[in-house]
């Protein structure tokens, strides 16, 4: 039992961090320079991607003999869980942290045609190409060592979300559905300025990770230490209105 439980979990966090390295891509072609920054979590993952894969690996595969069916299934489940992790960050944090509003075929904002056509492809590459080499290289790990690298990667990811999940408490955040674009980065911009001001670095380096991940984020409710700026905020949107 503890042996398939870490067998499982360290190709989740395989996985996790392949997701992280194509979204590092993706990104940073997108933009036109590095960008290293990406993720709800501080370490090198994204479990979105992590467990997009442990449902394809487990359902998907069967079908393997059929590649248009393994295209859309992959299409499908990984669509289906962006929708949800979305809808759930978004009620739990009072968030959006992506939109594609701004796109053609969009659902909700939260997923739209060309990103479920590019989970299609990537499906069909992790199920032909991906999957089985990663399976092969875990499989020669003695359960020791499976264990060892397995708990170790565990007790990583549970202080990672925690800290994550406690440093979101501190600082409320919440989003405006792309009505005020202008206003949202009026609004980040001075709250990295008000970031890089404060003493405590080690609290603000979560912070700061958070916005530079998900940069579309509009920070609309605060506590204590970013009061001054909801107050600057509120003045300057008024100062427009007039």
């Amino acid at each position: 039992m503890l042996n398939d439980f870490c067998y499982i979990f360290l190709l989740f966090m395989i996985y996790s961090f392949l997701g992280y390295l194509s979204e590092i891509l993706s990104c940073s072609i997108r933009e036109g320079k590095l960008v290293l920054n990406r993720g709800f979590c501080l370490g090198p993952y994204l479990p979105i991607y992590g467990i997009s894969c442990i449902l394809m690996g487990s359902f998907i595969i069967r079908y393997k003999d059929d590649f248009f069916t393994v295209f859309v299934m992959s299409a499908f489940v990984c669509s289906v869980v962006e929708y949800i992790t979305s809808y759930v960050l978004e009620k739990i944090f009072k968030a959006r942290w992506w939109d594609y509003s701004d796109r053609k075929f969009n659902l909700d904002g939260r997923v739209c045609l060309f990103n479920s056509f590019l989970f299609g492809i990537g499906g069909v590459l992790f199920t032909y190409l991906i999957n089985p080499i990663t399976i092969f290289l875990v499989s020669k790990l003695s359960f020791l060592a499976l264990r060892i690298i397995s708990l170790t990667l565990l007790l990583i990811f549970v202080i990672d979300i925690i800290i994550t999940i406690t440093t979101l408490c501190q600082v409320k955040i919440s989003t405006v559905r792309f009505k005020n674009k202008d206003a949202t980065a009026e609004i980040t911009k001075i709250i990295r300025e008000e970031l890089f001001k404060k003493k405590d670095i080690k609290r603000n380096f979560f912070i700061r990770h958070m916005l530079n991940a998900f940069p579309q984020i509009n920070i609309s409710d605060y506590t204590n230490p970013l009061s001054r700026v909801k107050r600057y905020n509120i003045k300057g949107i008024k100062k427009k209105q007039k």
